[in-house]
């Protein structure tokens, strides 16, 4: 943006592009190659590292008054990024529980062996998915550089939000395992997680300990959730 206004939105469209494309890359890596779905996502990351690490000397850099405004601003008594992520949940959940397509993917999810045989394209389920997961984390990624009022490419992994957005959607109650889950869980969870922070916080609790405590939040959660589903049969 280097400050100039005028390429706000030029820039904008520009990530939500390449946001679709490695979304795109992702689930055929996956789906064509057979890749397993971490291993994929984790090399991809790792090359867009590489390729920021080689093509830029200089990752900071300050973003117009205008764009940080979807941290800062609000609409009425409302927040501008309050109002994004009331529209992404909604979109997420109208997309799971009133479309073709979000039955489609809980199938996938639940077996993709048995939704093949059904006649769904999990290829292209799958494919989708990846490209919506990548175009979440471009909207999550200009929050983030709207917030700090610069952009650095270090802050994600830095800030261990993959790792945190991890944590937030299995204590939601999605299974890692697939077939289970939704938007409105995951909202839980990160309302979960935002409201230890705060706690955390106003205990004055140190930063390790606060890891601590989160990854055994997340073993007690996942230990739970796996507890029930093998007592659901019954």
């Amino acid at each position: 943006m280097a400050g100039d206004p005028s390429r706000v939105w030029w820039t904008v469209l520009v990530l939500l592009g390449l946001g679709v494309l490695v979304g795109l890359i992702n689930g055929l890596l996956i789906t064509r190659l057979k890749i397993n779905p971490l291993i994929a996502t984790l090399g991809i990351g790792l090359i867009l590292k590489g390729l920021l690490n080689a093509a830029f000397d200089n990752f900071a850099g300050a973003v117009p008054r205008s764009f940080q405004s979807f941290a800062y601003d609000n609409i009425g008594p409302l927040p501008i990024s309050v109002l994004v992520l009331f529209a992404v949940v909604v979109a997420g959940w109208f997309i799971l529980r009133r479309t073709k397509y979000g039955a489609h993917l809980y199938s996938v999810g639940g077996s993709q062996e048995v939704a093949r045989l059904s006649g769904i394209r999990t290829g292209r389920v799958l494919t989708i998915a990846h490209i919506i997961c990548s175009l979440t984390a471009v909207l999550t990624g200009l929050f983030v550089v709207s917030r700090l009022r610069s952009g650095a490419p270090w802050v994600g992994t830095d800030g261990l939000y993959d790792l945190e957005s991890i944590a937030a959607v299995v204590v939601g109650g999605t299974a890692l395992s697939g077939g289970k889950g939704g938007v409105l869980g995951t909202l839980g969870g990160v309302l979960i997680f935002s409201l230890l922070d705060t706690m955390f916080n106003q205990i004055g609790i140190d930063a390790y300990l606060k890891q601590i405590l989160r990854g055994a939040i997340i073993i007690l959660a996942v230990g739970f959730y796996t507890f029930r589903s093998v007592e659901e049969p019954s």
